[in-house]
């Protein structure tokens, strides 16, 4: 995956409106009067929302007659998962020093 594909991704995560309607979709498909039900916001609004997170692959627009609805695709999350994981293992290697460290100063301080 190359950055600006990360960088979209993380672009759009940055919007706690887009997470929680993409939370919303993992649990089930929507349609856009779904997902605007509980906001305040105006459906283009809603619409621009949808936008985003469908430009970035995060979720896909299926037609079924005169009804759209929306569903998560997973696959660019995967794909910042991986990117993340490294810094996951940096952070646990950090903290790991940290508590050695830690338990090496309350022995010293011990004796």
């Amino acid at each position: 995956m190359n950055q600006q594909t990360l960088d979209n991704i993380f672009s759009a995560l940055s919007d706690p409106t887009r997470r929680e309607i993409l939370s919303r979709i993992a649990q089930s498909d929507l349609t856009v009067s779904d997902i605007a039900k509980p906001y305040t916001i105006s459906l283009p609004a809603i619409s621009k929302h949808l936008k985003i997170l469908e430009r970035t692959g995060l979720i896909s627009r299926h037609k079924n007659g005169r009804e759209i609805r929306f569903s998560l695709n997973p696959d660019p999350l995967k794909e910042a998962s991986r990117y993340l994981s490294f810094y996951r293992q940096f952070w646990n290697e950090q903290f790991d020093s940290l508590e050695k460290f830690l338990a090496k100063e309350v022995q010293r301080d011990g004796k």
